[in-house]
């Protein structure tokens, strides 16, 4: 039976499947028959609905934020759940957070479960090699048969990828709000106290030891900025 504090991470593929919630109970009940009693608290719950192969999950960054933060572990219902994406599972490998998978309950959370993910980063890494590699390969077949490639509009769509840097710029804006919206009922419960100015608060933060966004303790500035993000009425 577990114990502790769990945070679940559950996704669909498809916006249809997020409004149906076809897939979603199969693994919610996936997770509460993992738990099957014990001294647990099911502290949160994230829905995402992506595509398995997108890296840039908002919801799997402010659940492992929220996890990281409680010190918490992440439950995943099925390991194909997450990603066959190589950059997403190192990111997890080095999340700090001990990850369960449902789907594999003999991998017990902790190292086992990094190697396991490290194991599956670098089969998915040679695999998109050998797709990489097909692919130059039909390139140049098809060059050879005279097709023509690149894009015709030539520098005209190299110009349209410069707003690619405001949108990555946005996206990291993004990120550092939903953290601090995972820490809102924290700070709230911390405000209610009595503890109210920066310095007092990140004190209390890391009294209580919650850790910053990068790890390590809380400073003044990062906490400034935390509560800046945060509605007025937090």
């Amino acid at each position: 039976m577990a114990q502790g504090k769990f945070i679940s991470y559950l996704r669909v593929s498809t916006d249809k499947q997020g409004r149906s919630g076809l897939g979603i109970e199969a693994q919610r009940e996936a997770v509460a028959s993992y738990l099957n009693g014990g001294r647990w608290t099911l502290v949160a719950e994230y829905v995402e609905t992506e595509s398995g192969r997108k890296s840039d999950r908002p919801k799997l960054a402010a659940a492992l934020s929220h996890a990281k933060a409680i010190g918490a572990k992440m439950v995943f219902a099925k390991l194909d759940r997450l990603t066959r994406n190589v950059d997403l599972l190192r990111s997890l490998v080095a999340s700090d957070v001990d990850l369960v998978f449902c789907d594999l309950p003999s991998v017990p959370p902790g190292p086992m479960g990094k190697f396991l993910l490290t194991q599956m980063a670098s089969v998915a890494e040679l695999e998109a090699g050998l797709i990489g590699e097909r692919t130059k390969k039909a390139l140049a077949a098809a060059k050879a048969r005279g097709v023509k490639l690149g894009n015709p509009n030539g520098a005209r769509a190299l110009r349209g990828k410069q707003t690619g840097n405001a949108e990555a710029v946005a996206r990291i804006r993004e990120k550092a709000v939903q953290r601090a919206m995972d820490l809102q009922g924290i700070i709230e419960n911390i405000k209610r106290s009595g503890i109210t100015s920066v310095r007092a608060v990140t004190e209390e933060l890391n009294r209580q030891g919650i850790n910053a966004p990068r790890g390590g303790e809380w400073h003044p500035t990062a906490v400034a900025r935390l509560l800046n993000r945060l509605p007025k009425a937090a």
